[in-house]
């Protein structure tokens, strides 16, 4: 019973935060938006195009390589938040733009977590199509632009469900971000991190509070996607 109690504690203190327009929570709000979908599109802006390349040629070890992108689509947050640590460290090869502990860094994090899930998605959109379009494309011997724009056009619902599953992996990290972040309050500290803070602080009422606040803005941004990929499906 106590349990149930700390939740509908959190839901209504949830509720409240919103409403009132806490000024911490609406900065803590924004920044996982806005890193999230940055994130998003510079994974999509890498992987979109790489796994085009990869899909619509034919070359020597193309298996291995899809092999090793969907391998890394998989790849533990914390693994990719330590190597970007160590790159953007004082010691690291990057060390030297000075962005370990800032939204920068928590981007980049991110952008690595999202770019194989993208351009994965993308390698198998594209293998899926029919394989007479392609050598029909072949056939007319058109130029490369003019196939690539045909078969991205014959792909665009897949390459929605990239971007909605690329969001999702972002907007609910928290292992990367916060070992690359260091969930500094009121400049790097996001939602997740901030529930993982306030659990471990014992103020639950909070963390669900939060918790409640990124399921609104996750729905939110993937009913969007999702109404916009619903629409493409029925022009096909």
């Amino acid at each position: 019973m106590e349990g149930i109690g700390i939740f509908l504690e959190g839901i209504s203190k949830a509720f409240g935060l919103i409403l009132s327009s806490d000024p911490e929570i609406l900065r803590i709000t924004v920044l996982s938006l806005e890193v999230s979908m940055v994130a998003t599109l510079v994974g999509a802006a890498l992987g979109m195009p790489l796994g085009f390349l990869i899909s619509s040629r034919s070359f020597h070890g193309r298996s291995l390589v899809v092999a090793i992108i969907n391998t890394f689509m998989g790849v533990p947050p914390v693994v990719v938040g330590l190597v970007v640590y160590l790159l953007l460290s004082s010691s690291g090869p990057l060390g030297f733009l000075r962005i370990l502990y800032t939204p920068q860094a928590m981007i980049l994090a991110q952008a690595l977590l999202t770019f194989p899930v993208v351009c994965g998605l993308t390698i198998s959109s594209i293998l899926a199509l029919d394989p007479s379009l392609k050598e029909t494309l072949k056939s007319l011997s058109a130029p490369r632009l003019w196939e690539a724009a045909i078969l991205l056009k014959e792909i665009r619902v897949g390459l929605i469900t990239a971007l909605i599953a690329a969001f999702g992996a972002a907007i609910s990290e928290v292992g990367a971000i916060m070992m690359v972040g260091g969930n500094i309050l009121g400049y790097t500290r996001a939602l997740t991190t901030a529930i993982m803070l306030y659990t471990n602080t014992g103020e639950f009422a909070l963390a669900i509070a939060l918790g409640i606040i990124l399921l609104i803005l996750s729905f939110a941004v993937n009913l969007t996607l999702t109404i916009i990929q619903m629409k493409y499906r029925k022009r096909r």
